[in-house]
């Protein structure tokens, strides 16, 4: 290595590396013989210059030769299994420096062989995902070989009811570069009822395709390139969950109850009042005709004349009480027998407040009334005071009845442009049979009687 009477050429024996082949993550060695030519004692360091010398040593880094003599070192390559180690040809020089003839350096060469290794890292987030008919799901994967790759996704079921769709579909990574990867399953059929459908899947994340190589002879993916499947699952909720079975329950019994008890009540009730408000009753000439007496007037009627019913009993005459409500003193004479009449007085009041409704009598008649109905259907809170014109007739709570009748066998006679007046006060609107709390309290009165003209 050191210039003497002849010195060696750049090709001389001892100045040739072999070459080498070497796994990332593994250790390779090669030899340098180093070989004193010149006529001195020498010392020579040896140095490892290029690409790979971050991870290759020379053992021993510096020899001492006699004039014609030789050591063999050893050179170990020892590259980390890393993406940044890329496979492939890589050059391999070492710098032999004598320290007597520094002038004298050699740089002998070789190539060196990295091969390949293949190795991908996958996540998948989240691993338990909920939906009524489809799950997103984020994949990450990672190269971490040392050659690039491109990579394939392989999803498994027990059975085929579930749909995969990635996007990408089949990325290529370099070494070292990673990449996210969007999954969607989806389901073929929702659930409407019941419990939550768990799906089982799993995902195999392999490379697919051929890649070149380096070398025609390269090596054959290891066992690492393969991962363990993801395990993973989609958890199929139903589209009615199962409080809504239950209140769907509540609300048919409500309904068959209110068509098999409450609704028949409420219209047998209703039937019989409107048959009562219907019912014809006699009128005072056919009273006087039949030798009755008019109710509540307190005195006999005159029996009839032979010439006729009524003779004697004029109606116009004012006498025999038939024209006039006992126990009212306002009210005028009465022509004729009158007609049934029905008035209905629908009242609605907001809550904490006081309403009033009324029906007023026309001129020139007198109402004579015999029934009343009242109906709160709401079963609304509150208090509901009835008036016939300047009396109170009645004041009663509205929680104590869903609906009320009352009958008079004598009618309570109301003069013209008097009023028949409910007074509602509402504490609190109750729940029809909807279910739904009301908004305000309602009330209806139907107030039936017989209607006959004056005289004035």
């Amino acid at each position: 290595m050191t210039p003497s009477a002849a010195p060696s050429g750049p090709g001389a024996p001892g100045l040739d590396i072999p070459v080498v082949t070497v796994a990332p993550g593994g250790t390779a060695t090669t030899s340098l013989t180093v070989r004193n030519d010149s006529d001195i004692v020498e010392a020579y360091s040896l140095e490892v210059v290029g690409d790979c010398a971050s991870w290759t040593t020379v053992e021993p880094a510096r020899v001492s030769l006699y004039p014609g003599t030789s050591e063999t070192v050893t050179i170990r390559l020892e590259p980390p299994r890393s993406p940044e180690i890329r496979a492939g040809e890589l050059p391999l020089a070492i710098r032999v420096l004598p320290t007597e003839h520094p002038d004298g350096v050699r740089v002998p060469e070789t190539t060196v062989y990295v091969e390949e290794f293949h190795q991908l890292r996958t996540e998948l987030q989240p691993r338990r995902r909920r939906g009524w008919l489809r799950g997103r799901y984020r994949l990450a994967v990672r190269n971490e070989g040392n050659t690039p790759v491109q990579v394939g996704f392989t999803p498994g079921q027990p059975g085929e009811e579930l749909a995969f769709t990635f996007n990408p579909a089949g990325p290529k990574l370099e070494p070292g570069e990673s990449t996210e990867v969007g999954l969607r399953v989806r389901t073929g059929k929702p659930v409407w009822f019941g419990s939550p459908v768990v799906w089982p899947f799993t995902l195999t994340t392999a490379e697919t395709g051929d890649q070149d190589g380096t070398r025609p002879d390269r090596t054959q993916p290891d066992e690492t390139a393969h991962r363990p499947p993801l395990d993973a699952e989609f958890v199929q909720i139903p589209i009615f969950p199962k409080w809504l079975l239950a209140v769907l329950a509540v609300l048919l019994a409500l309904l068959l109850a209110w068509f098999t008890l409450v609704r028949p009540a409420v219209r047998s009730a209703a039937k019989e009042a409107a048959n009562e408000v219907v019912q014809p009753r006699p009128t005072p000439a056919e009273e006087q005709a039949g030798g009755g007496q008019t109710p509540g007037s307190g005195t006999g009627g005159a029996s009839p004349s032979p010439g006729g019913p009524g003779q004697g009993q004029n109606p116009s005459s004012g006498t025999g009480g038939e024209g006039i409500s006992p126990g009212n003193g306002d009210g005028g004479t009465t022509v004729g027998g009158g007609q049934q009449s029905s008035e209905t007085i629908d009242l609605k009041t907001t809550t904490g407040t006081t309403e009033s409704g009324f029906h007023r009598v026309a001129e020139k008649t007198v109402f004579g009334v015999t029934d009343i109905v009242v109906a709160n259907f709401q079963g609304d809170e509150g208090v509901m005071t009835i008036s016939f014109g300047n009396r109170k007739i009645t004041t009663i709570a509205l929680e104590t009845f869903r609906n009320q009748d009352y009958h008079w066998v004598t009618p309570i006679k109301i003069p013209a442009n008097n009023t028949v007046t409910i007074e509602v006060t509402c504490a609190k609107p109750g729940t029809p049979a909807t279910g739904r709390q009301a908004n305000e309290c309602h009330e209806v009165l139907n107030v039936s009687g017989v209607v006959s003209r004056t005289e004035q």
